[in-house]
């Protein structure tokens, strides 16, 4: 099951563009760098007279329209947060968008957005959000930030950038996608994954700010990547063309913004009960494991782990599964432990914490694999063995 929220920018260019005739360069406004932002590679001013997304996004409506549902009573609460959060929107285009909500009914969890401000959420993650209005508040705040941003221009004229700059011819998409091809230089691939990952990052950014202002609290952005992050069964290690950035990176650029946007909504929202969403998540934060080999031959797991807004414990599960010396891919790997659900691999180890320090560490001890190659994972779970994190533990080699 595909699991991306908001790594869908480049994807959706690709999508929407292969369906139209290109532009030629010489019908593209000129480029201008916004002095404000230090990465001039990566940010670009979108002249106030390119409208090719907007008629774009026009012209593509009907098939994509035709694609999707409209939310209904199911979905009620994901069209609820969208009026909310709409209302803070403060953008020089604001007159030109119509905003509206669209499911896609294809168990997929990913959402993107159109440039006249149509927001596509895949039912696999509309139901993921059910009836959490935090949640759905993580899931369309980045895709409007992608709006106002006009992310969809932004990565356009950068790809045509790159075109200019290089000579070299670029096919938009995903590399890892079966439909995409991928024609250019291993530098200008980089860069322009770097770029796509550095938009997917700052629309988390700017979806914080929005959510405290609409009374939604920010912990419900990285509870959502963390939910994502254990239903994905992507298990290697992050790629330099990687077209959105891995969960535990986005955690870490969120760090600085999570606190002026939490200070935010504190101030807006002293009852947070009383709060559009309600009170904020559990949320845990799982650092990469530390792993040691005793001279017993044993192996020690560290996991370090810290909670907010926990009362009470959660449950650490270490997961292994033996994996074939003839192949990289595990012959026995465990299933993806889904929301509430108790899945097991080849062996299973649990422990209890309260959390209460502000860096919990729970080591585990197992025996002995110099007879097997190992792969394990760790899993925290709630009072109701819902999944909220999981890290992968490098391979355990004989």
């Amino acid at each position: 099951m595909r699991a991306a929220i908001g790594g869908s920018i480049c994807v959706v260019v690709a999508m929407l563009v292969r369906l139209l005739p290109m532009l030629s360069a010489a019908q593209l406004p000129p480029l201008t760098l916004d002095k404000e932002f230090q990465d001039k590679d990566n940010d670009q001013e979108v002249a106030e007279k390119f409208d090719f997304d907007w008629k774009t996004a026009a012209r593509l409506r009907p098939q994509l329209m035709a694609l999707s549902i409209a939310p209904g009573s199911r979905y009620a609460t994901g069209s609820q947060v969208l009026a909310k959060l709409v209302e803070q929107v403060d953008s020089p285009q604001r007159a030109k968008y119509f905003w509206e909500l669209r499911i896609v009914n294809d168990g997929f969890l990913n959402a993107y957005s159109s440039p006249d401000a149509t927001i596509y959420v895949e039912s696999g993650l509309a139901d993921l959000a059910g009836k959490s209005a935090g949640l759905w508040a993580a899931v369309l705040s980045h895709e409007i930030a992608h709006v106002v941003r006009r992310d969809w221009a932004r990565r356009y004229l950068y790809e045509q950038s790159l075109r200019d700059r290089g000579g070299a011819t670029i096919a938009l998409g995903d590399p890892g996608l079966p439909s995409a091809e991928w024609m250019d230089s291993t530098k200008a691939s980089a860069d322009l994954a770097r770029f796509c990952r550095k938009i997917e990052v700052d629309a988390d950014l700017e979806s914080l700010m929005l959510m405290a202002r609409a009374g939604y609290h920010p912990d419900f952005v990285p509870a959502l990547h963390h939910l994502l992050h254990a239903q994905s069964a992507d298990k290697t290690e992050p790629s330099i063309f990687a077209l959105h950035p891995c969960w535990e990176e986005r955690d870490r650029e969120l760090d600085h913004a999570y606190v002026a946007a939490s200070i935010e909504f504190e101030h807006r929202w002293p009852e947070t009960y009383a709060s559009p969403g309600g009170n904020p998540p559990i949320l845990v934060f799982a650092d990469r494991p530390i792993v040691r080999k005793k001279s017993t031959g044993e192996w020690e797991i560290r996991v370090p782990i810290r909670c907010q807004n926990l009362a009470g414990a959660v449950e650490v599960v270490l997961q292994t599964y033996a994996i074939a010396a003839s192949s990289s891919s595990s012959s026995s790997s465990p299933q993806t432990m889904a929301s509430g659900a108790a899945v097991t691999g080849d062996d299973e180890v649990r422990e209890l914490t309260g959390c209460t320090s502000p860096k919990t560490t729970v080591s585990f001890t197992i025996a002995d694999a110099s007879r097997k190659k190992l792969g394990a994972e760790v899993f925290v779970l709630g009072v109701e063995g819902a999944v909220l994190s999981r890290a992968t533990i490098p391979k355990l080699r004989p």
